[in-house]
């Protein structure tokens, strides 16, 4: 019994030893010099003629889109610009280390002929026929359970590598919406990505009916990458599709746009602007005094006084020959101006129900 209790005693001191090393490998001092990350890769705003960090070295990134979205098009010239030190179509560039050029490219859904397809547009993109450095494998044949293990694999044992993507995380897991399963892939991408200081890039399909990035896997990579792009397909132009920046830890990049030109490969459109740019909306009371009274100025454009209801039709006429447009000025917030520009002065009314006639900007009541 004694002997059964000594056991017992040392294998909890051994525990317990081997927990404080662990815990005090992960304390973080104030005085400990913890250099910048290294910039995997990054994208252009073409604005302000700058580049914005797209990935760094011990994070992960996700990619997200509905199905048929162009997502494997993108991931194709963020991998030319992985394992090429230029900058591809002005836009995206890595910056290139000498001590991690080789980059790893897994493909989960399509066939072999497929994803060499994929593979033949990144080398032309480089202007080469092929590329030592990239390695490209199709898993399409195996299982969850060994398509993780290949993967892991692969990356533990290439050397000199700097750049992984995978291509429909979604198939390393079982099912999309068990959590056990999410949390253990979302902290593989971190363990892989910390522990030999390089960048993964995965891909993730989007809800059929919504944004988010599909099922308890999606909610937890969504939280745990570093940068999480869009690519959407253009509703109106077939061949076109915009990358946008989610939640990103560092400067989101500018929205950009690219098309599949007849040759099938992926073109980005210099000068592109985001259709997801909102104007301002337009409120006819929110217009300041000047504006305001510009509106009226231009109703009485049209004649030299006018009851309440002509009055009504004139503003209405009003902003839209001033491109306001149709939205935000109702009815009733063109009775309610009528109400200010009366008590303002800029309308004058003699009696009620007497026509109004056009009044000073700076009168005495204003």
């Amino acid at each position: 019994m004694k002997k059964l209790i000594n056991t017992i005693e040392n294998e909890f001191v051994i525990g317990f030893n081997e927990i404080q090393k662990k815990l005090e490998e992960c304390k973080i001092s104030v005085e400990e010099h913890i250099p910048k990350p290294e910039i995997a890769w990054e994208i252009k705003n073409h604005l302000a003629d700058e580049f914005n960090i797209a990935g760094t070295n011990g994070n992960f990134s996700l990619i997200k889109g509905k199905a048929k979205s162009k997502k494997t098009f993108f991931i194709g010239l963020t991998i030319a610009a992985t394992t090429n030190n230029q900058t591809v179509q002005n836009t995206l560039r890595a910056p290139f280390k000498a001590e991690k050029t080789n980059v790893l490219y897994f493909d989960t859904e399509q066939s072999k002929y497929h994803v060499q397809t994929a593979l033949k547009r990144i080398c032309e993109e480089n202007n080469l026929k092929k590329l030592d450095s990239l390695k490209t494998y199709a898993l399409r044949k195996h299982t969850p359970p060994e398509r993780l293990k290949l993967i892991e694999h692969a990356i533990y044992n290439t050397p000199n590598l700097g750049f992984v993507v995978i291509d429909g995380i979604r198939d390393l897991i079982t099912s999309i919406n068990d959590e056990s399963e999410s949390s253990a892939m979302a902290s593989k991408l971190l363990k892989w990505s910390e522990e030999l200081n390089i960048h993964i890039v995965v891909v993730l399909h989007e809800n059929p009916t919504g944004d988010k990035a599909r099922g308890h896997i999606g909610t937890e990579l969504t939280n745990k990458a570093e940068t999480v792009l869009t690519v959407t397909a253009d509703k109106d132009i077939l061949e076109m599709s915009e990358v946008t920046p989610g939640s990103c830890r560092n400067k989101p990049f500018e929205a950009f746009a690219f098309e599949i030109n007849e040759s099938g490969m992926p073109v980005i459109i210099q000068g592109y602007t985001s259709k997801k740019i909102k104007t301002p909306k337009f409120d006819l009371l929110a217009l300041n005094p000047s504006e305001k009274f510009r509106i009226i100025t231009e109703a009485f454009s049209n004649g030299e006084s006018f009851n309440h209801g002509e009055l009504v039709i004139q503003l209405r006429l009003a902003t839209d020959n001033l491109n306001k447009g149709s939205s935000g000025r109702s009815d009733n917030k063109i009775i309610k101006l009528i109400t200010e520009g009366k008590n303002n002065g800029w309308l004058v009314q003699t009696q009620n129900r007497a026509p109004y006639t056009l009044g000073n900007l700076f009168s005495p009541n204003s």
